[in-house]
């Protein structure tokens, strides 16, 4: 069984953009050793159009294969005029009011969000699914979530856009592994008790 995991970058308390879900002001803190990191140990999660623009777009995958992502994600790319933002992975956005795909490389899940990854993570296959966000869909699928991979920038927000837009519940974590970089990031690899 594949797994899903929940790569996403937050502030310390916890929230993953402004309440529109602008995150660009976390940006900065990808710096060279940040940087070095993310292209060694996950390149899959990098746009292919920045992937190009570094140079870095032949760089195979090395933990998945398969990108979920939300409507208002996907939006960041098409506003730029991209509508394959992860060409090097198979697409699928979770969207209930995008009623075709601009890309046929991209699949448009409108119904039954758990189901389909239920599906996905029932085949064969040596890479996993990268759950992109946001925080509607995190939220849908909290009890598909095998593993977290939370990259916390050194800033507080206040309020804005949660980790997880769902309902009050506990769901369980194991810490795996703490890794820290000059700049104050922390990355807390995390699995779900089963």
């Amino acid at each position: 069984m594949r797994k899903l995991t929940y790569f996403i970058a937050c502030s310390i308390d916890g929230f993953i953009g402004d309440e529109a879900g602008d995150a660009s002001y976390m940006y900065p803190f990808v710096d060279e050793e940040f940087f070095e990191f993310l292209r060694t140990e996950y390149p899959e999660t990098m746009a292919t159009h920045g992937r190009r623009a570094l140079g870095i777009d032949d760089l195979p995958n090395r933990k998945f294969d398969t990108i979920i992502q939300g409507r208002a994600s996907y939006d960041v790319a098409l506003k730029e005029g991209v509508t394959s933002p992860y060409a090097h992975l198979r697409e699928y956005v979770a969207s209930r009011t995008l009623k075709e795909s601009p890309d046929p490389h991209v699949e448009i899940v409108a119904d039954d969000l758990v189901g389909r990854v239920r599906e996905l993570k029932e085949e064969e296959g040596e890479f996993g699914i990268y759950l992109c966000g946001g925080s509607e869909v995190a939220g849908e699928l909290v009890d598909e979530i095998d593993e977290l991979v939370i990259k916390t920038y050194p800033v507080v927000q206040g309020s804005g856009m949660p980790m997880f837009g769902a309902a009050f519940a506990i769901s369980e974590f194991e810490l795996d592994e703490v890794r820290v970089f000059k700049n104050g990031v922390l990355v807390r690899t995390y699995s779900r008790k089963r």
